[in-house]
């Protein structure tokens, strides 16, 4: 998929989505029409999940919500999308030749993960490889992948300590991040001039180590603490974020330069688009 401002290319179609709540969602009735050779994709989706009820399956609206897109004659309708989870879900359900590549890409993805479940090794090996394609140098790579073990050691702590939804990670996540560089993970991530990237993905190596810092010290001094519940955790993630604040402090002293960059690596993805391009000619 390329995506650009409100449209994505997938298999050469335009497939109009919407950015809602930190995610894409895409049109339901474009991706059907992308896959299969229906004269009507609204006829197909209504039909598709019909079926789908009377041989017993789930009802298939549930992974949709009605956001409002831009149509041929200029005007926004109410339209079925869902995310990515809920679009490979429906294409599960799409009896055609065209889906059966993205079947089987499903299949191996979900076989992949299972691998990864029992040998963690193997998912560490897949990053690092992802990381190579891209082009990013091998000591960042060998840090990120060290940031990851220490993020995933981190979440793993506050799951055991009554902290569950996604909000209260992230609340918890800048709570950190503010007091180690003074900035939010969205504050970041504009000076940096990222959009949807991911933050990490465009940090130096300073960056990295320090965030590494702050949430490792987090998670010992959690475990430390027996931090229990949201609160009491937040004010373990502020402490964790003062050593790495006070360690950047000492070394700007030193260094005489500020860790807090707006460096990214977005050169690398030009660079990727670039050989895509040519490699499409």
């Amino acid at each position: 998929m390329e995506q650009n401002n409100s449209w994505v290319l997938f298999q050469g179609i335009e497939i109009r989505k919407e950015w809602l709540n930190d995610e894409w969602y895409f049109s339901v009735i474009d991706i059907v029409g992308a896959l299969t050779d229906s004269m009507d994709s609204k006829d197909y989706w209504y039909r598709l999940k019909k079926r789908e009820l009377e041989s017993g399956g789930v009802e298939l609206s549930t992974f949709c919500r009605q956001l409002k897109l831009l149509a041929s004659d200029g005007k926004r309708y109410e339209t079925d999308c869902a995310n990515t989870e809920g679009i490979f879900r429906i294409i599960q359900s799409i009896p055609s030749p065209k889906a059966e590549p993205m079947k089987l890409w499903l299949a191996k993805v979900g076989y992949e993960r299972i691998q990864e479940i029992q040998d963690p090794e193997l998912a560490q090996n897949r990053a690092k490889s992802y990381y190579e394609l891209k082009g990013y140098p091998q000591d960042w790579i060998e840090k990120r992948l060290r940031g990851i073990a220490i993020r995933q050691e981190l979440t793993d702590e506050w799951k055991g300590r009554e902290v569950t939804e996604e909000k209260e990670f992230a609340i918890l996540t800048n709570e950190i991040s503010k007091t180690a560089f003074g900035k939010t993970v969205e504050e970041y991530k504009e000076l940096k001039g990222l959009k949807k990237q991911n933050l990490r993905d465009h940090m130096t190596d300073w960056e990295l180590i320090l965030t590494m810092v702050g949430e490792k010290a987090t998670t010992d001094i959690t475990k430390a603490k027996d931090s229990i519940g949201f609160e009491e955790c937040k004010e373990s993630a502020h402490e964790g974020g003062k050593i790495a604040q006070d360690t950047r402090k000492h070394i700007e002293e030193k260094t005489g330069k500020p860790i807090v960059s707006k460096d990214n690596f977005m050169h690398l993805e030009s660079r990727k688009d670039k050989q895509k391009k040519i490699a499409q000619t």
